[in-house]
Order: structure tokens, then C-alpha cells, then sequence
């Protein structure tokens, strides 16, 4: 005879789980440990950046040699370096510079401003030209990349795939200059440079409690024509950054939606009759936002690098405008500090997004 072997509902045997079953009653513990060793990699993340940006801006001496070396006497120099503790040994003084940090002091630049003044005052306009950018990419990647799909292989994708090769291969700086030429200089539809005209920059700013993100200063306010010349300064430094990362979306739904509609969800509605642009726009693109969501991160970081020559291209006074006026004084201090926080602005941003991803898609944590 043979034995009757019990078998339980995922078809193995009785008191043995799957590991789908496993998961399943695991999967809050998964993801809890998910989020805590995520959270715990911030930490190491930040650390080994602002020691690689110590040392690398120490390669070439000290801060205040580089800044006012051949403008003072030498006995001068040598009494701001020792006061300053630069001529100490380098470990020393990065061990020094981490229990500062530790503390939330970043120090202070050449001109005796604090480092957390700095963060505070150029931000904001860092982070109001992210934003138009982050929107200007999604508008790019997420329709171009559908019609991509859709048209396969046909003359559309085609042109849309070249564009999104260029969309991330293009210099932004010279996308920049190029926008200005064209639409500033050629045509004059934008302005060339700055966030605001003078006039509406100072009414801004002398608002009570101003946030320094000028687009919600200005609704703030109800000050409507300042709002639409907050939107006009910003539509050319958005799209010469926001291109950056619409190509690399447009690719990425373009690859995601091709594989969806050769789902068999998909290929059930077709046979249905189901109209190939609704399969696009109503089932196959939703699956297409998980890649999306998870280079998010990615992408911030991207979109912070790229800040610093769009910033500089278009005087938009931001953290990277500055961190380029600080390089080029050799302010060591500052431009350490200002890494410092890009550093805590990219990891967290990291952080939230995988923890998205790992809500929305259950795989990411297994």
C-alpha cells in the first residue's frame, strides 16, 4: 500500500511551510529589518564621504595658504595657520572636524560666517530648483517613455530614444547656455538669469517668516505676478537640470511597459478587445513607476550634482552657486560643510525611497 502523505494548501508536505508561506508571516519582521539596516547604512554612507572630501580638499595644503598665500607676510600667514590649528597633525584635525559635526557645528568660512548660516540662506533655492526639476523629468520620462513603448520599435521610439540618450548625455552646462541662447538671447520669451526681478526678490524676502522658497513666498503673499515671475526665472534652469534625469526615466518606462504588455493580464484584455492605448495608459504603466520609485534616490543625487553647474550657469543663488564661489576662494570649511549636508540630503532621500519601494513592491526586501 502506499502511504497517504497529508500535504498542506501550497502542496508540500503537511507542517512543512513554503517559503512563500514563510514570507508571508515573516514579512513584518522583513521589512522592519528592511527599514532598520537601510536606516543604519546613512550613517556609514555620510561618514566616508565627508572623509574622502576632508582629505581630498587637505591634498593641496592648508585652506588658509590657498585662500591668502602671497597676500600677507609671511609671519602673518603663519599666525592665522596656527591659530586657525591648521598646522597640527591632519588626523588630528579631522577627528577634530568629526566631533564638530557631531555637535552640528560645520565651522565657519574665511569671512567668519557660519556654515549653518550658509545651509539655511542658499537651501531653499537648491531645493525650489530640484523640485521644478524633479517635475519637469517626471513630465519627460513618464508620457515620452509610454509612447516609446507603445510604438515600438516604429520611428517615434526611435526619435525618442535618441532624445533620451541626449536628454543624459548633454553637459548641463551646455544645455544651459544653449536654452539661454535660444530662448533668452534669441527669442526672448525668459529671463536670462537670477530666481525673481530685484523688485519682487526683496518684496520676498522681507516677508515675515519667509521660507526662502520663493514659488510658496509668493502664494504666501498672494502676490501673483511675483509667483509668475518666480515661475518664469525657473522654467529654463528646470529644464536644462530636468533633462538630466527625463532621459534616464523615459528609458526606464519605456523598458518596463514593454515588458508589462507581454503580461498575461495584459494579453487576456486583448484579446477582449481592449483598445492598445487603454492597455497602456490604464494597466501597463503602473507596474513601470516600481523601477521609477526605486532610483528615485538616485536621481536626488543626480539632480544635487547637477545643481552645481546649473546653478552657476543661471546665478541661481543656491548651495551650489555657492559651493562654487567657495572652491574657487579654496574656502575648505565651507565647502566641507556644504558636502556635509548634500551628503545627509542624499542619504535620507535614499532612505525614504527604499522604504516606498519596499512597501509598494514586497520583493525589494527578499
Amino acid at each position: 500500500m502506499t502511504a497517504l502523505v497529508e500535504t498542506n494548501p501550497e502542496g508540500g508536505p503537511a507542517g512543512v511551510k513554503s517559503p512563500a508561506a514563510k514570507r508571508a508571516k515573516g514579512g513584518g519582521g522583513g521589512l522592519g529589518r528592511y527599514i532598520l539596516v537601510r536606516f543604519l547604512l546613512i550613517i556609514p554612507t555620510i561618514f566616508i564621504l565627508v572623509t574622502l572630501v576632508f582629505f581630498l580638499m587637505r591634498v593641496t595644503g592648508d585652506p588658509i595658504t590657498a585662500a591668502l598665500g602671497g597676500k600677507l607676510p609671511p609671519d602673518q600667514l603663519a599666525a592665522r595657520i596656527h591659530d586657525a590649528g591648521y598646522d597640527r597633525p591632519v588626523f588630528i584635525q579631522y577627528f577634530e572636524y568629526l566631533g564638530q559635526i557631531f555637535t552640528g557645528n560645520f565651522g565657519s568660512t574665511l569671512d567668519n560666517q557660519p556654515i549653518t548660516q550658509v545651509l539655511v540662506t542658499y537651501g531653499s533655492a537648491t531645493l525650489e530648483l530640484a523640485f521644478f526639476s524633479l517635475i519637469v523629468a517626471l513630465l519627460i520620462g513618464i508620457p515620452l517613455g509610454m509612447v516609446a513603448a507603445k510604438f515600438r520599435d516604429k520611428w517615434p521610439d526611435a526619435v525618442l530614444r535618441v532624445f533620451a540618450i541626449l536628454g543624459y548625455a548633454t553637459p548641463v552646462f551646455f544645455a544651459g547656455l544653449l536654452l539661454k541662447l535660444i530662448f533668452s538671447v534669441w527669442l526672448g520669451w525668459f529671463p536670462v538669469a537670477g530666481r525673481a526681478d530685484t523688485d519682487n526678490a526683496l518684496a520676498l524676502q522681507q516677508l515675515n517668516a519667509p521660507t526662502g522658497i520663493y514659488f510658496l513666498d509668493a502664494l504666501r503673499s498672494g502676490n501673483m505676478a511675483a509667483f509668475g515671475d518666480v515661475l518664469q526665472h525657473a522654467v529654463l534652469p528646470a529644464v536644462a537640470l530636468g533633462l538630466l534625469t527625463g532621459g534616464v526615466f523615459l528609458r526606464l518606462v519605456r523598458t518596463n511597459v514593454i515588458g508589462t504588455l507581454s503580461r498575461d493580464y495584459v494579453e487576456a484584455g486583448r484579446s477582449r478587445g481592449v483598445s492598445e492605448f487603454r492597455l497602456v495608459t490604464k494597466h501597463a504603466y503602473k507596474p513601470a513607476l516600481i523601477p521609477i520609485i526605486t532610483v528615485m534616490g538616485l536621481q536626488i543625487a543626480m539632480l544635487l550634482g547637477g545643481a552645481v553647474l546649473t546653478e552657476t550657469t543661471f546665478e541661481w543663488k543656491g548651495l551650489g552657486f555657492q559651493l562654487a564661489q567657495y572652491l574657487g576662494s579654496r574656502d575648505f570649511v565651507a565647502v566641507q560643510g556644504i558636502v556635509a549636508l548634500l551628503a545627509v540630503i542624499v542619504a535620507v532621500t535614499n532612505f525614504i525611497v527604499d522604504v516606498i519601494a519596499a512597501l509598494i513592491d514586497p520583493r525589494v526586501r527578499y
